[in-house]
């Protein structure tokens, strides 16, 4: 029989599912702070230079009493490119002659100014505390505070690197459990680091975890749920990630501290690593694995959770081991990228599906990582990108039981890229429809990250399942980082950032065309279930009538 047979018996969706639902996803909502979070605990605030006349009370005795603040101000910074005070630059020596109603404001010269050599002095009015204040990340260290982002985001990049490939070999939920601690330790740890270089680092540690959760989540989700529910288990997960965007703004509303923020994002991930486990290993790797005892617990406690006891007594290892010894006896695939690549039926699979994780990542974080260049109130835009991204992923699994999955990527895709390409052709004037249809842009690409979730995990055989959602994920941060750096394309023309932004995505969306539909199709376990599918395909076989000979039941 095949797993998705024996995975019914036992019960596909029941109370384990939604047991396990809530324990796996409710750590995704917070899991979306860490990757948010420096939205805020990044923020750059205003400021200006410390000068003695304003900021030392000592030289403040000096001063004739009729000068109020204002007054101090423009003898002391000059006014900067926007006409007010100058956020690098101050006065060598306080330029009097500046107060005279006689005088212009350009009566001094370049010469009097000089760099902020005292350093600077912050607004707090916002954010008590952010990390740029802290370590001072502005003027000539202001490439500082996009670095810290970019070693995020490499570390989520090589998390998937390294994770996929250890799921694979050791297993779903020993790799979840360790991912819960190094995020818990490794954020807990960079609120109190004491230097700059110290504190990325941490956050590193924090991103390869962040990788690693968010792989094995989607797929012990995927593995212990029946076919026909799939796609509402996977848009529930997904949804995760858009109540996490709600749930940043609302922490970071009420926690204006950096260091206190990343520590309120943290510790929740101890609980997670307790509770971790007692969840359950995909029984699905087990037995591919050989381990016939242990997949054999795990099925008879989901039998015993969903209530089936009178399959929970009929399992019995005499029976698994006999429907699995023709099977344990066949080579399997090595779970490597190569694999992905050279095996026969998985090559363009793997291509093209790489291709939809990297124009999301791309123009999703390219657009919302910078969230203070798309308005002034970012908790409000905050709260927006979550609030478009869960009608349009309920949208999403309505069009994936209607349309299909190659459907629905493609839609997604393409529709995005227009909604970002449009903005080419709104005047700047227009700021509320600009925003409004990137936040709508971003909405797509919410919907197709949902898609592309689910679509990948069928694609791909249980042997090298977990490989190729790291190798997508992998091709999602690696857009994620150069994401950002398409903004520098601005200096040549205001309209290049968003042109590459929207081609990516609806170029990828064409690209999904040539990806084989698998709506209602069981989960392949090995290759050979992959290239049996295309047999299928290739003889037109009814789609209502399609049973998969799995080569492991």
């Amino acid at each position: 029989m095949a797993f998705s047979e024996l995975l019914d018996q036992v019960g596909g969706l029941g109370r384990f599912q939604v047991l396990q639902m809530v324990a796996l996803v409710v750590p995704i909502m917070w899991l979306t702070t860490q990757s948010m979070m420096e939205n805020f605990s990044a923020a750059v605030p205003s400021h200006r230079c410390w000068v003695p006349l304003l900021d030392n009370s000592t030289a403040q005795a000096g001063v004739p009493g009729a000068l109020g603040p204002k007054d101090l101000l423009t003898v002391s910074i000059p006014p900067g490119p926007n006409h007010e005070p100058h956020r690098c630059r101050r006065f060598r020596q306080p330029q009097w002659q500046l107060l005279d109603p006689n005088g212009t404001a350009t009566n001094w010269s370049e010469a009097a100014t000089e760099p902020c050599v005292d350093g600077w002095v912050y607004d707090r009015s916002t954010f008590t505390s952010t990390i740029v204040a802290k370590w001072d990340l502005v003027c000539d260290s202001h490439a500082l505070k996009p670095m810290a982002q970019s070693i995020y985001l490499s570390g989520i990049l090589m998390g998937a690197a390294v994770f996929g490939q250890v799921s694979d070999r050791f297993g779903r939920r020993l790799v979840l459990t360790w991912n819960y601690l190094q995020m818990a330790v490794s954020g807990t740890a960079a609120a109190f680091a004491p230097t700059f270089p110290v504190y990325c680092l941490f956050r590193f540690l924090v991103a390869l975890a962040v990788a690693g959760v968010m792989m094995n989540t989607c797929t012990l989700l995927m593995e212990w749920t029946s076919t026909r529910a799939r796609a509402l288990v996977m848009t529930l997960n997904s949804l995760g990630f858009s109540f996490g965007q709600v749930l940043m703004a609302t922490v970071a509303y009420g926690v204006r501290d950096w260091a206190l923020l990343q520590l309120v994002v943290s510790a929740p991930f101890f609980l997670c690593f307790v509770y971790s486990w007692w969840l359950a290993e995909s029984a699905r790797w087990l037995l591919i694995k050989g381990k016939l005892e242990q997949g054999l617990r795990e099925l008879q406690k989901v039998a015993a959770i969903n209530g089936k006891r009178a399959v929970e007594d009929t399992l019995t290892a005499e029976a698994l081991l006999s429907a699995m010894r023709e099977e344990l006896s066949a080579s399997q695939a090595p779970a490597s990228p190569a694999a992905l690549l050279c095996t026969p039926g998985l090559g363009l699979r793997t291509c093209v599906s790489t291709l939809c994780w990297f124009a999301f990542g791309f123009t999703f974080y390219g657009l919302a990582l910078d969230l203070q260049a798309l308005g002034s109130d970012i908790f409000l835009l905050q709260v927006l990108i979550g609030v478009v991204d869960i009608p349009a992923k309920i949208g999403t699994l309505v069009l994936l039981n209607r349309l299909g999955r190659r459907s629905t990527q493609v839609a997604s895709l393409v529709l995005a890229g227009l909604c970002v390409l449009s903005n080419m052709l709104v005047p700047h004037e227009l700021g509320a429809l600009r925003s409004s249809l990137a936040v709508l842009g971003l909405g797509g690409l919410g919907a197709a990250f949902t898609c592309v979730s689910i679509y990948t995990g069928e694609l791909f055989p249980t042997v090298l399942r977990m490989t190729a959602v790291g190798l997508g994920q992998m091709a999602a941060r690696a857009g994620a980082i150069l994401g950002p750096l398409v903004r520098l394309l601005g200096a040549h023309g205001r309209s290049l950032p968003l042109l590459v932004y929207g081609a990516v995505p609806v170029l990828s969306g064409l690209a999904a065309l040539l990806l084989p539909e698998t709506q209602s199709l069981p989960l392949p376990d090995t290759v050979q279930d992959v290239q049996n599918q295309a047999v299928m395909k290739a003889t037109h076989s009814p789609p209502g009538r399609t049973v998969l000979k799995s080569t492991h039941f």
